[in-house]
């Protein structure tokens, strides 16, 4: 059975959603790590060896998160929703893509020991659920399209303020109208200030004009593109120059609150997973800025293209292990230097004023949680295994 959900983007056109759901199939315990290819990718089995995270708090900031799903039980922390209203927990339009994004950034499994369900990059990290947009399968999308507001800007600031180490925004708008926008950009740099890293997917434009995104353009973000299991870069994932590194972004398994778990691709998922990445690092050396991370992120990638970096893949594939293990060699004084702000007062043709009224001219209160640059373009359900009785 086949559904194809299709909805327009922030301020022009949202992201089509498909889900593909397959008959169901026995779930063996190891079924889903086994089809975790970017486990192994990403060379965590080496980072783990210093860090998973603890200590980490990495916010979320898309359309909830279920605090109940067993692969995060007990991981999640007390959030904030800055919409309002739309879907509510039980609904099927409800935390389906902020879920997701939770799952690889800190899911832990479940079972008798923890071999089922997804495992995160960072599984012993917290997220910081904060809710900024809807799902665009949302009744309530209708109404968010016709709400200016600031729920990004607010939510970036939120989470800065909330001990959010790392800020993962799988979300963007890279419509042909996308511009810099003067209160998202200020809650960048707010958010960069306070030490709290800030990572965004590039774009799901490469086939649509390769758009600017927004907010992977703005100055000290990490923008990450995506590629596949053999490292080559997806057709899909903008190609820009503010890409930095590129993550696993095609054939992702996914969690989802109805307990199933999907497979699907998009810079969304690669953003996820270089958050996670971030918060091993994070973890191993608490000490480090935002600009310092970003730096050894990039002095480690794998796979750098040639001549040391393009648009399609940044400088390359993120290696948290790598990135441990060099962040080890910095000395004290090293940490007093690195700042992530402006070489100039503003970022390329500078923000946009803010509208009469005081609100940002935007982002609506809630964006359909598919916007641009955000969500997994499709989805294939893997299985439904029964539902998993929570913990």
């Amino acid at each position: 059975m086949r559904r194809r959900h299709h909805g327009r983007r922030l301020l022009a056109a949202l992201a089509a959603t498909a889900f593909v759901v397959l008959p169901a199939a026995p779930a063996h315990a190891d079924a889903i790590r086994g089809q975790q290819w970017s486990l192994e990718a990403m060379h965590t089995e080496q980072a783990w060896q210093t860090s998973k995270g603890e200590g980490v708090t990495v916010a979320v900031l898309d359309t909830g998160v279920d605090d109940q799903h067993p692969d995060l039980a007990g991981s999640v922390l007390p959030g904030k929703d800055f919409i309002g209203f739309g879907a509510g927990r039980g609904d099927r339009s409800w935390a389906r893509h902020g879920t997701a994004m939770a799952g690889i950034v800190a899911g832990h499994g479940h079972g008798p020991g923890q071999e089922s369900g997804v495992l995160g990059i960072a599984p012993e990290s917290k997220i910081l659920p904060v809710r900024v947009i809807l799902e665009g399968s949302d009744k309530a999308r209708d109404r968010a399209r016709k709400t200016r507001g600031t729920a990004l800007a607010q939510g970036i600031r939120w989470a800065a303020d909330h001990g959010a180490d790392v800020i993962n925004l799988s979300l963007g708008d890279d419509s042909e109208s996308a511009h810099p926008e003067a209160g998202e950009d200020a809650a960048v740099q707010y958010a960069l200030s306070k030490g709290s890293v800030v990572v965004a997917s590039a774009g799901n434009g490469g086939e649509k004009g390769d758009h600017i995104s927004y907010p992977a353009a703005y100055p000290g973000v990490i923008a990450v593109t995506a590629v596949d299991r053999w490292g080559t870069h997806a057709s899909f994932s903008t190609r820009r120059w503010y890409a930095t590194v590129s993550a696993p972004g095609v054939n992702i398994v996914i969690a989802d609150p109805d307990r199933r778990y999907y497979e699907g691709w998009g810079t969304s998922a690669a953003a996820a997973f270089v958050s996670g990445a971030v918060a091993l690092v994070r973890s191993a050396h608490p000490d480090l800025r935002p600009a310092q991370i970003k730096k050894l992120l990039i002095d480690t990638a794998r796979d750098a293209p040639e001549g040391g970096r393009d648009d399609a893949k940044g400088y390359g594939m993120v290696d948290p292990a790598a990135a441990i293990a060099e962040g080890a060699k910095l000395r004290p004084a090293d940490l007093k230097t690195a700042h992530a702000g402006y070489g100039k007062e503003y970022f390329g043709p500078g923000p946009e004023p803010a509208d009469e009224d005081g609100g940002s001219v935007g982002w609506p209160a809630a964006a359909a949680g598919g916007v641009g640059a955000l969500l997994l373009a499709t989805a294939v359900a893997l299985w439904r295994g029964g539902r998993t009785h929570r913990p």
